[in-house]
């Protein structure tokens, strides 16, 4: 199960939803399970581009969540069990962000029935250890989708006016971010995008009425 979407106001009607980008790390390589849930309107999409030289370590991602005592308790509740067969919601990215000699991991957790976006992480391996990792980045408000773009973390949130359905949000806002001095630091204004509430033939994408939601 794959992608990702992060909501403001509305998402909070539905419940609390158990949740990048362009290429442009160098070594991005990007994993998942094979669903086939399909990408949310306005995510940031991940394009994989593997390198030959890029070194990275498959992890078990859900096993690293669970472990990580950053991640909150609603998440790892989403991860108790697969959406189905052994597919859980989760998509993994392996790219340089924070400088160090092995790729960091983007995780992103997403509600197994939309495909709703409820955690982003970046875990960063420790110096000579092999399998541990510190969180130096996580975001745990729906509707929340990390990536990467030219090197950098990049994070997607979709925004919900009052009204909006879950399916269709009202727009997006994207941020960057900087590794520097131990830390990510947002880089430069976040931006913010309006979704059309209309398809090119003049109806609506929930109900084909022509009304606008």
């Amino acid at each position: 199960m794959t992608r990702g979407g992060a909501a403001t106001a509305g998402v909070a009607a539905v419940g609390l939803l158990l949740a990048g980008c362009n290429p442009g790390g160098e070594g991005v390589r990007s994993e998942g399970s094979a669903g086939t849930t399909p990408v949310p309107k306005g995510a940031v999409h991940t394009t994989p581009s593997p390198s030959p030289t890029a070194r990275y370590k498959k992890v078990d991602a859900v096993k690293l969540l669970k472990d990580a005592p950053k991640v909150g308790p609603d998440v790892k509740r989403s991860l108790a069990k697969p959406c189905a067969a052994d597919e859980y919601p989760v998509d993994v990215t392996y790219a340089s962000l924070t400088g160090g000699k092995v790729p960091d991991v983007i995780v992103n957790v997403m509600t197994c029935a939309d495909s709703i976006g409820i955690g982003a992480y970046v875990f960063r391996r420790h110096e000579g250890s092999p399998d541990g990792y510190d969180t130096v980045y996580l975001d745990e408000q729906p509707s929340v989708y990390a990536g990467v773009s030219k090197g950098d973390l990049e994070v997607s949130k979709q925004t919900y006016a009052a009204g909006d359905k879950v399916c269709c949000p009202s727009g997006e806002d994207v941020t960057t971010y900087h590794w520097a001095d131990g830390r990510f630091s947002r880089r430069g204004r976040p931006y913010h995008t309006d979704y059309s509430k209309t398809t090119a033939d003049g109806a609506t994408p929930d109900d084909g009425t022509g009304t606008e939601g």
